[in-house]
């Protein structure tokens, strides 16, 4: 690997929001991009301009607001999508063609010389214009080598900047991508950008060997979002390059998370707790031999050359049935608990007699055993006197909390998309904008039927990173999420010392 930047291609706002099911707004759109700024990507795919007048509006807005990133615009090989980049005003234009047979025939519906001399007119129209020219040579994983060279050879000739060679249906593995990539260096000498599918699961690792091979240049997405399995992930890549491989990038790790967060509140698609980098357990320590160890010295257990502060992360041990005695002694410590031996030796017992259960082990379960074996009561910050919610076909979702906080009789309304979201949001609202957020929210059934048991377990966090979890058990789903978020709340907050 060279000692050259490699360069980001964020790709969230187009190919990000072809996820099934996405659909982002004009000013999501511009609040992402603006994140995307702050990361530090290189160049921000805002959209493809000629699709609609919103979609138009939206990258326009996104040139408008002067970010340090390049604004790029996405085009067919025609005219009247260029023109529409170029109306816009974007500071690269990415044009792309089908390249390979069974997309030139089936969906292009062209032959190989229409294709190469749409693609190289395209990149002269772009470069008579004066802007940057990206040119994509779809599905070239799949495409005949020499009709990729040549299509490679032709835009290089008509003035292309840079070249993306996309892995568009996912099909190659790392050892192919490394070989694939350098003997399309031996091609063109212009700069090459990968574009890689996660259909096998292996868009990062692909993307990795692209570099290892030689380009310059690779194209993710915030949460790996996109087209049917997705893209590579921008966390994972950023992380495997400057942690792995030593690469120089212009990416802001410390916010990594920030902007995870941000898109996965956007698009509805939640993380998984098991997410590389930016998941909640990314960074988190159950087994008692891991959380022994990384107490002692943090790299016992973890890369060592990614740390969680590096990511905008903490570092968590958790209670369960594999904790042992010193992870759960610190967890308690942080709580402000200070334990005996003994008492110590009554917790782990309950603690491990909720796990053989089968049953997850919350920091509020912790803390209440704790409790009940030490006698230290906690003084709650909030006690819910009253909840009621309003909702129904034609009802926007309101509900009004009623609770005393910190000794004061306080009251709050808000709406939400749900009546769950509406309580907790009427729970903030009491509160007065606090800093905790809620983080993890997850509901089983215990029991069946129409008045099942709901098992409500919320996760909350605050400023500082500090996360708490709590659950509550009801026949009512909004009751059992409001006391759960209370019951997280007050022992965060008691933790804090607050």
């Amino acid at each position: 690997m060279n000692n050259e930047v490699v360069t980001f291609f964020d790709t969230t706002l187009r190919d990000g929001e072809q996820t099934p099911n996405v659909s982002l707004t004009s000013e999501q759109k511009l609040t992402i991009a603006k994140a995307l700024d702050k990361l530090g990507v290189d160049v921000i795919e805002a959209g493809f301009p000629v699709s609609s007048k919103g979609e138009y509006s939206a990258v326009k807005s996104i040139v408008k607001a002067d970010l340090a990133t390049t604004v790029c615009g996405l085009a067919r090989v025609v005219k009247p999508d260029i023109d529409a980049c170029l109306d816009a005003g974007v500071g690269l234009i990415h044009v792309f063609a089908s390249t390979s047979d069974v997309q030139l025939k089936y969906s292009m519906k062209k032959t190989r010389q229409e294709v190469y001399d749409l693609s190289v007119d395209a990149v002269e129209y772009v470069k008579e214009h004066g802007t940057k020219c990206l040119f994509s040579a779809m599905d070239a994983t799949r495409t005949e080598p020499e009709f990729l060279d040549r299509v490679c050879r032709g835009v290089e000739s008509a003035g292309v900047d840079i070249i993306n060679i996309p892995d568009t249906v996912g099909i190659m593995a790392p050892s192919r991508m490394f070989n694939f990539i350098k003997r399309i260096k031996g091609v063109v000498e212009v700069p090459i950008d990968v574009h890689c599918h996660n259909d096998f699961g292996l868009a990062v690792a692909n993307s990795l060997s692209a570099i290892e091979a030689g380009a310059h240049q690779v194209q993710v997405t915030v949460n790996g979002i996109g087209e049917r399995a997705g893209n590579a992930d921008l966390a994972q890549t950023a992380m495997g390059l400057s942690s792995i491989f030593g690469a120089k990038l212009n990416i802001n790790t410390q916010f990594l998370l920030e902007t995870s967060r941000l898109v996965e509140r956007f698009t509805k698609i939640n993380i998984p707790p098991t997410m590389p980098i930016v998941g909640e357990n990314a960074f988190s320590h159950e087994s008692g031999i891991h959380s022994r160890g990384v107490i002692e010295r943090a790299d016992t257990f973890e890369p060592g050359i990614m740390t969680p502060e590096m990511v905008g992360q903490r570092r968590r041990l958790v209670a369960g049935k594999h904790a042992g005695k010193h992870a759960v002694r610190e967890m308690l410590k942080d709580a402000r608990f200070d334990v005996t031996e003994e008492e110590l030796a009554r917790i782990m017992d309950r603690i491990k007699e909720i796990g053989d259960q089968g049953r997850r082990v919350t920091d509020v379960d912790l803390y209440t055993i704790a409790e009940a074996i030490t006698n230290e009561v906690l003084t709650p910050t909030i006690l819910l006197e009253e909840l009621s919610v309003m909702t129904g076909n034609r009802i926007t979702p309101t509900a009004t909390v009623k609770a005393v906080v910190d000794g004061t009789m306080k009251i709050g309304a808000r709406i939400g998309t749900g009546p769950v979201d509406a309580a907790i949001n009427a729970v903030h609202d009491v509160l007065g904008g606090t800093d905790v957020q809620l983080r993890t929210f997850r509901i089983d059934a215990i029991t069946g039927g129409t008045d099942a048991l709901a098992d409500v377990v919320i996760g909350v966090e605050d400023s500082d990173g500090n996360m708490v979890t709590a659950r509550a058990a009801r026949g009512d789903i909004v009751i059992a999420s409001v006391e759960a978020m209370i019951s997280a709340i007050n022992r965060l907050k008691a933790r804090d010392g607050a």
